[in-house]
């Protein structure tokens, strides 16, 4: 039986899936079907699929068709297009996102056809289809695009994420290792920080193609980690240690790098086909 979550969601999806401009709609992130986990404050993430512009009018006769907001931030466009309130009734924090459904084909089509890496996230979107409850989708098109992604994990996607994304580790002169010990040194917090979020980023990303899975986003990551099969020794451990020091002991900050990276490179070591020279 749905939750008040989930009911509200569709009420949501059930007015804009009546806009010509809408394709489909369906519910992600934490209380999404892919989703780790979520607690009582979690939000509801509402992803509307378009081929074309809604205008902010009609976005705010929806927020009121749906039982109005005690607050509303709605047109915002700094993450990208996103309507966000707080149900007037409930409390629950509706975030709707507004994915072109076409940019969408294509993320697939990036990693899954051309088998396009980034630096950290590189499988985020993926994810964020095959994780997805559908709401409202009359043509089929959004199922079609969760059956595309529900394959298996390209090797040369594995290949090309890991290759990109372990050789910024450390290595390079401008690595995020030695930019982290730079900062670390002058006891610049800003950019120890700063650089840390990119090297995590990038060691989480080669961690989820190592076990050839899609990388969940940036939220409750060490718990998603925790769940692969194959994982480095001590890494919830680990990555404690490293943020406890980055607030605690610079000059320790280094060698807490070291070891998480050090143990990285074993668990890629067991696979011959990935182990990166150094």
């Amino acid at each position: 039986m749905p939750n008040a979550h989930e009911t509200l969601a569709r009420r949501v999806a059930a007015e804009f899936i009546e806009l010509a401009q809408v394709e489909a709609v369906a519910l992600g992130g934490s209380r999404g079907v892919g989703g780790v986990g979520h607690d009582p404050a979690s939000d509801i993430d509402v992803y509307v699929y378009t081929r074309g512009d809604i205008d902010l009018a009609v976005r705010r006769g929806i927020v009121a068709a749906v039982g109005g907001a005690s607050r509303a931030d709605l047109g915002m466009t700094f993450w990208g297009p996103g309507d966000e309130w707080l149900d007037a009734a409930t409390g629950i924090h509706v975030d709707t996102v507004f994915f072109d459904a076409d940019w969408m084909a294509d993320q697939l089509d990036r990693v899954l056809v051309r088998h396009e890496a980034s630096l950290g996230y590189s499988t985020c979107f993926w994810h964020t289809v095959r994780g997805s409850l559908i709401l409202e989708d009359p043509r089929g098109w959004f199922a079609a695009l969760q059956d595309r992604g529900g394959g298996a994990y390209p090797g040369a996607l594995r290949r090309n994420v890991i290759e990109l994304n372990h050789a910024v580790l450390r290595g390079l002169l401008p690595s995020y290792s030695t930019q982290v010990a730079k900062a670390a040194r002058r006891g610049d917090l800003v950019s120890v920080n700063h650089r840390l979020t990119g090297l995590l980023a990038s060691y989480f990303d080669v961690l989820f193609a190592f076990n050839e899975v899609p990388h969940p986003g940036e939220k409750r990551l060490v718990e998603a980690a925790s769940l692969l099969a194959r994982r480095p020794e001590g890494m919830a451990t680990d990555l404690r240690d490293l943020l406890e020091t980055a607030t605690t002991d610079l000059s320790g900050l280094p060698v807490r790098v070291d070891r998480l990276l050090d143990r990285l490179d074993a668990l890629l070591a067991t696979d011959g086909s990935t182990a990166p020279e150094r």
